[in-house]
């Protein structure tokens, strides 16, 4: 509402036309063209406005999930006016740097065609009941393949009418708005507090090995984080603290040489990546490695990392040793 409010205005005042909107209420947008938009991807999707919920949460049809890269599993989106999109959009508001181009409308998909989107959306069930057979097979714990020709899906409706029409469902429900109206994973807004409720709910589901999801954890997103930001570390730019002029290398004076005004601007210099983007999640690594017994293998790559961690950022000349160190 507000921004078709801002919309309407700048067309008057600015462009001086007519308003476009002219919303009163939210039932007043109703119908009206928006884009999806997901984050660090570029590439938005047409979509209208049925309705208003009042969970933190954005419903729509998998296929339109799908055409923005996102699979409903919590990740963060966006929608915007259509009008939005088109007035205040330009390539010159865009920064010159490398991934200035992400998170921007450079190109709008009309019409989704289900054998363009991810193969992910034509996993959908669409059939209104299950066969007796999916029980039968499930008892005695059978592949799937063995009874997925018996299931109605999207991936049997490409390219015919069925692809668009007559989704099939197997429960009904009093209210889209019955389970919770917020997820945890945005409730909790430290990483350490999101990671420790995901751990605690592993120990509880009997279907999860614990060990290996928190390896899993441990090898695909903390290790590469810390090796990535070292990486950085041992490679970055210097910044000046006050004209903001990056350097690749610390110049010899020890401080800016930027000529500024007809003399040198002389300010101190400053990391772009400090120590602590560095160790911030080695501590609670070690801590969860422990807890949940993970493999040796994930233990030693983690003494690895630590031990150049430390050789970064821990002088040994003038490190403070006592006798039992030696011993």
């Amino acid at each position: 509402m507000s921004v078709s409010k801002f919309i309407d205005e700048l067309l008057d005042k600015f462009y001086k036309m007519k308003p476009f909107y002219n919303a009163d209420n939210p039932e007043d947008l109703m119908g009206q063209l928006v884009i999806g938009l997901s984050p660090h991807t570029s590439g938005g999707v047409l979509a209208r406005i049925i309705g208003y919920t009042n969970a933190n949460a954005e419903y729509a049809h998998p296929y339109f999930h799908a055409a923005k890269r996102r699979n409903s599993d919590g990740d963060e989106d966006c929608v915007m006016l259509l009008v939005d999109a088109l007035l205040n959009f330009s390539h010159s508001f865009l920064p010159e740097k490398r991934g200035g181009l992400m998170d921007a409308p450079l190109v709008l998909t009309t019409r989704i065609n289900p054998n363009e989107i991810d193969k992910e959306a034509h996993n959908v069930d669409v059939c209104s009941e299950y066969p007796l057979e999916l029980y039968e097979a499930a008892s005695r714990y059978a592949e799937p393949k063995e009874i997925e020709q018996l299931i109605d899906s999207v991936s049997k409706r490409i390219g015919k009418e069925g692809q668009y029409e007559n989704f099939g469902f197997t429960h009904n429900t009093e209210h889209i708005n019955l389970g919770p109206t917020t997820s945890l994973y945005k409730r909790l807004n430290d990483m350490t507090d999101k990671l420790d409720a995901q751990l605690n709910l592993h120990s509880k589901i009997r279907a999860v090995d614990a060990s290996d999801a928190t390896s899993r954890i441990i090898d695909n997103h903390f290790l590469p984080d810390m090796y990535g930001n070292l990486r950085k570390f041992a490679t970055q730019q210097v910044r000046c603290t006050k004209c903001n002029k990056k350097y690749r290398r610390i110049p010899l004076a020890g401080v800016c040489t930027n000529q500024l005004n007809g003399g040198i601007c002389g300010h101190n210099l400053t990391l772009t990546v400090h120590e602590g983007s560095v160790k911030k999640y080695l501590e609670k690594t070690k801590e969860i490695c422990e807890n949940y017994n993970v493999g040796h293998y994930v233990k030693q790559q983690i003494s690895v990392v630590e031990n150049a961690i430390n050789s970064t950022f821990q002088n040994d000349r003038i490190k403070k040793c006592r006798i039992d160190d030696f011993m």
